[in-house]
């Protein structure tokens, strides 16, 4: 028989059956409850730019906005990729985007540099050969 204890005077009638129900139940399943594993809360997976990976491209950009090329910049990190949008002017579509998908790795690299029709201009593993093909329009011929 299952205990009730001190709630034995305040339970109806209904309640103490369904009490007693539960206790013959949890006997038949051997006297133990089996609950599942509780799972660690984790927030959705974020791909970001690492502080490493910021500085190469931070000091590209700070050259090409002493030169009055560049005015504005946005950073996305969302769930499969990491954007860093280069803009001339703020309301305008990005003239290019480096992008990062950890997901491409070991295919075709993870970082790319795509134009403003969307055009991929270079991919691969090093963030400072991608980013070359940037540093090149700092280049011009002297008159």
């Amino acid at each position: 028989m299952v205990r009730l204890g001190p709630l034995r005077e305040k339970l109806t009638p209904k309640m103490r059956q369904w009490w007693l129900d539960l206790g013959r139940l949890w006997r038949k399943a051997g006297g133990m409850t089996v609950m599942p594993p509780n799972k660690p809360f984790s927030a959705p997976p974020q791909v970001s730019f690492h502080r490493t990976e910021l500085g190469p491209i931070l000091g590209l950009y700070g050259r090409m906005v002493a030169l009055g090329e560049w005015r504005d910049y946005g950073i996305s990190n969302l769930r499969e990729v990491a954007v860093f949008s280069i803009f001339r002017r703020t309301a305008e579509n990005p003239m290019y985007r480096i992008e990062k998908r950890p997901k491409l790795r070991m295919r075709q690299g993870q970082y790319a540099v795509f134009g403003m029709e969307g055009q991929v201009l270079k991919r691969g593993d090093d963030l400072r050969v991608v980013l070359r093909v940037l540093e090149r329009k700092l280049i011009r011929a002297v008159n």
